[in-house]
């Protein structure tokens, strides 16, 4: 059998049986250069996102930020509203009267927030992606079941096929396969 082009191929996939497997395998692909590492579980496993490298998301950022530019925005409607287009003298109280600003201020903040933090979250993921090459893999479909698996992608500097072949051998793969592109 002849390989396929580079450019035909995603990158290799190997499935595990345990967790720790996983685990383990993880650590030693970090340790051993490779950088463009994926891991599916059919269940979260405790230090795989770190053993894989992967840093903090940036969605806290961005639902803060949506947050405070809907509670400022709600702020600045209400005081634009009650001090500069229609000014209303009601019970004597100043036109620019924050505390009764606040409870709209909390919900269009909070509103703000989880929108920026769902469309953040769609954005960075690359959602919505009805297919990805990986879902082509033989026995890819254990990955929701009861399997564990490790991608190492093409587009990683030091992908090589038979040396990732071999190494994830080395840490105990049931099976490698070529997932294409």
């Amino acid at each position: 059998m002849t390989q396929p082009e580079r450019s035909d191929i995603y990158g290799l996939i190997a499935m595990f049986d345990t967790a720790d497997a996983l685990l383990a395998c993880a650590r030693r692909t970090r340790a051993a250069g490779y950088r463009k590492v994926e891991g599916y579980t059919p269940f979260p496993v405790a230090g795989l996102s770190e053993a894989l490298g992967q840093r903090d998301s940036r969605v806290a950022w961005i639902a803060f930020l949506g947050a405070a530019a809907s509670g400022m925005a709600g702020y600045a409607l209400q005081y634009w509203t009650a001090v500069i287009d229609y000014p209303i003298v009601s019970g004597g109280k100043p036109f620019n009267s924050w505390p009764a600003f606040l409870p709209v201020t909390f919900e269009l903040a909070v509103l703000g927030g989880a929108l920026a933090a769902v469309l953040g979250m769609l954005v960075l993921n690359g959602l919505p992606r009805l297919h990805h090459p990986v879902f082509d893999a033989e026995q890819f479909g254990f990955a929701t079941r009861n399997r564990f698996f490790m991608l190492i992608e093409a587009e990683d500097a030091n992908f090589d096929p038979e040396a990732i072949q071999d190494f994830f051998v080395r840490c105990g793969a049931r099976e490698v396969s070529e997932v294409s592109a």
